[in-house]
């Protein structure tokens, strides 16, 4: 998880997936991962349908690690690891 090098990161998942998606945050301590959620299915939409839903994504994402930034969640790797690191 790069979260934990210090990079701050989000997932993009289609909507059948949010339930593993939550439950694979919480088994991996992660629990305030932040994820976007783009129609399902993927594979049925045509290139510009990918486009769009892309580029909403990609913003949706920005504005969700914009925000967690602003709330100061952003914590060192020596922070997130704890000793020996801290």
């Amino acid at each position: 998880m790069t979260e934990l090098l210090g990079i701050p990161s989000f997932s993009i998942i289609t909507s059948k997936f949010v339930s593993a998606a939550e439950t694979m945050s919480l088994a991996l301590g992660a629990e305030n991962h932040p994820f976007v959620v783009v129609s399902h299915p993927i594979s049925s939409a045509t290139n510009d349908e990918l486009k769009l839903q892309s580029g909403n994504a990609l913003q949706e994402g920005i504005n969700l690690l914009l925000k967690s930034e602003r709330r100061g969640e952003s914590k060192s790797i020596q922070e997130k690891m704890g000793p020996p690191y801290s």
